[in-house]
């Protein structure tokens, strides 16, 4: 009855089985049994061999008694359960499988059998979590058997097909709400069900400079904040024929918009750097009334000036006239501080220009101005074969009262003359 004899036995059935003498291993690993009756070892082999012959039976009976030995080997657990499967026993095999997730939750074999199990037995949602940790674990397995894939292919589909039954759901039950609901409450709904949903995510502020504290990171702000959006648009056509007569006169230069330091490394920026792709002529830079050029554009100037911009001395506003080239690709950023936002009024727009703000792509139309907040991440593109041109305006963030602006130029101001470097 020692150690030693059931060595002796278990490495015999070994070699018998690898010389394909079934009968002669069978022998030694009931000697086995007979000497140590819940041998797990032992157990585990006859209960292969017995689900091999198609006795389901025999065979969970010996992987149970090897699991009652040592639960915490999952391989028996999982034993266990292609047994129960090939009786047809569902409940139990999902308690083997639950007992190797409980040992190892990424078991990948026993994520897959429980996903099979779930589907079979009409279990959608439990079907649909555990095909979905199948699809994330087997992300990682770079040459996939042509079996695995169809199971992890099967995984993916599944899971596509239950969110799209969700949010085919969603979207019916929230379709009559939507269409009564305010532009502001909308765009909120919209935004929290696809989020949810998995279709958008949600962007936060990234300030390169003062990041003021609780203020709403909204990707576009309600036109409410802004009353006299209205009057901007109305001029729309004055400040068009401004900007064109700039643009018609050979005396005027735009200045790229990107212009890097010597020496900068490459960056996202260096396509643009000291590029006209992104074109800009200033009217207000960091501040500073730029005379002569409010001079060329006087009824523009006199407008803006007439506006409650953003004005921080030596930073805001900035006024501009921005031309995307044909073609012309302004990549994902964040601005420099949330106390602002930034006005766009489109003055020229060909087809194929669109502006992204976080999760929400607009295209711009000719004459309708919106306000964003341009610390959340954003772009803009011009995929078409004329150029596109934009006004734009710093605004103060609409989410600050009158007092909270004044302390911010105090701050600003109290930086510069100990010559901080708060931008």
């Amino acid at each position: 009855m020692s150690d030693g004899s059931i060595s002796r036995h278990l490495a015999e059935a070994r070699r018998a089985t690898q010389a394909g003498r079934p009968e002669q291993a069978q022998q030694h690993l009931e000697a086995v049994v007979a000497i140590d009756s819940t041998e797990p070892t032992a157990r585990n082999l006859l209960g292969a061999d017995a689900l091999a012959r198609g006795d389901a039976r025999s065979a969970a009976e010996h992987f149970e008694i090897a699991c009652g030995r040592e639960p915490g080997e999952s391989t028996h657990w999982l034993n266990l359960a292609t047994a129960h499967r090939a009786l047809g026993e569902a409940a139990a095999e999902r308690a083997a499988l639950e007992a190797v997730l409980a040992i190892d939750q990424t078991d990948l074999l026993a994520l897959i059998r429980l996903a099979e199990l779930h589907e079979q037995q009409g279990e959608a949602t439990l079907a649909e979590d555990r095909w979905r940790a199948v699809a994330v674990l087997s992300s990682g397995i770079a040459d996939p058997s042509p079996d695995f894939a169809k199971i992890v292919d099967h995984a993916k589909h599944y899971v596509r097909e239950r969110q799209k039954k969700l949010a085919d759901a969603i979207d019916g039950s929230l379709a009559n709400d939507l269409s009564n609901a305010t532009t502001h409450d909308f765009r909120r709904m919209r935004a929290a069900a696809d989020a949810w949903l998995g279709r958008r995510p949600i962007y936060a502020n990234q300030c390169e400079g003062l990041h003021y504290p609780f203020l709403p990171a909204d990707e576009y702000f309600d036109r409410e904040h802004f009353p006299w959006l209205a009057d901007l648009e109305a001029a729309t056509g004055v400040v068009a024929a401004e900007l064109k007569s700039i643009l018609d006169d050979q005396r005027s230069e735009l200045t790229p918009y990107i212009a890097l330091p010597p020496g900068t490394p490459a960056n996202k920026w260096s396509p643009l750097d000291k590029s006209l792709d992104w074109g800009a002529f200033h009217l207000w830079k960091e501040g500073v009334r730029y005379d002569e050029a409010c001079a060329r554009a006087p009824r523009t100037a006199a407008l803006v000036d007439s506006l409650p911009m953003c004005r921080i001395e030596g930073r805001a506003p900035n006024i501009f006239f921005s031309i995307l080239k044909a073609g012309g690709h302004i990549p994902a950023h964040t601005g420099v501080t949330n106390v602002r936002g930034v006005v766009h009024l489109p003055l020229v727009v060909p087809e194929g220009c669109a502006f992204r703000v976080g999760g929400e792509i607009r295209e711009w139309r000719t004459g309708e101005a919106f306000a964003f907040d341009d610390t959340i991440e954003h772009e803009a593109w011009n995929r078409s074969s004329e150029d596109r041109a934009v006004l734009i305006l710093d605004v103060w963030n609409p989410h600050l009262s009158d007092h909270e602006r004044a302390m911010i130029c105090r701050l600003y101001q109290s930086a510069d003359e100990t010559r901080g470097t708060i931008r």
